[in-house]
């Protein structure tokens, strides 16, 4: 199937605030975009992902933010979150592993809650505060659901669904998803929460404008992406 032929997608993260934000607009402004959108988790690989994908050839095309970039996010989070009625509360990440969290989607996928799974879970973080690389949170919004809580517990340990999560991340790779949220519609590629109307508009088939650069160093290909408001990774 040609490019322009495949599902548009939604690469998302639970650990992303933006990822957060942008998965609500689409349940609540855009719900029937849930069933033909394409959701694909990104996540930091741990080691033994990142050895299996160092095997492959495949370079996981992600940087850690800066520290001063970091503390803008936390800024314009908390203003982006007040601007749509929301309280941010901020988890804390001692010794995250972003496996306990993501691993659990494909089983609540074929108990066909994936999309509940995913709400509550960044319900969880990102409006209590809650350490969803506890396998106890996990295992609890599991119960919740429905799920086995002792399987959504150990998601991270379990080889079937690493296997799953092997082909997410391969997928990450090789189409080059260096951020979330991140979003394609044909060949359009969409990084970022202010980025979303313009990918609902290529949903529709609507023509986008072009802007042109300004003359001058810091316009065009040559210039070095730093990121914007929008994206995180």
């Amino acid at each position: 199937m040609s490019p322009a032929g495949r599902a548009p997608r939604f690469y998302f993260s639970l650990r992303s605030p933006y990822s957060w934000l942008a998965y609500r607009e689409i349940r609540e402004r855009h719900p029937e975009l849930l069933a033909r959108l394409e959701w694909i988790p990104f996540w930091e690989p741990d080691e033994r992902f990142a050895a299996l994908l160092a095997e492959r050839g495949a370079r996981f095309p992600y940087a850690a933010m800066s520290r001063a970039k970091h503390l803008y996010v936390l800024q314009d989070v908390a203003r982006l979150a007040k601007a749509r009625g929301l309280a941010v509360a901020w988890p804390v990440d001692r010794e995250p592993v972003w496996e306990v969290a993501h691993l659990p989607y494909p089983l609540a996928v074929r108990a066909g809650r994936g999309h509940d799974y995913l709400a509550a879970v960044y319900r969880a973080r990102w409006e209590q505060g809650r350490d969803i690389s506890d396998p106890a949170v996990i295992a609890g919004i599991g119960a919740e659901l429905g799920l086995d809580p002792a399987r959504v517990a150990g998601a991270a340990d379990d080889d079937a669904l690493r296997a799953e999560g092997l082909a997410s991340l391969l997928r990450v790779c090789r189409e080059g998803v260096f951020g979330v949220p991140f979003l394609i519609a044909g060949r359009e590629r969409f990084w970022g929460l202010d980025r979303l109307e313009p990918f609902l508009a290529a949903l529709r088939g609507a023509p986008e404008p072009v802007a042109t650069p300004a003359a001058g160093p810091e316009s065009g290909w040559g210039a070095v992406e730093s990121g914007h408001a929008g994206g995180c990774g």
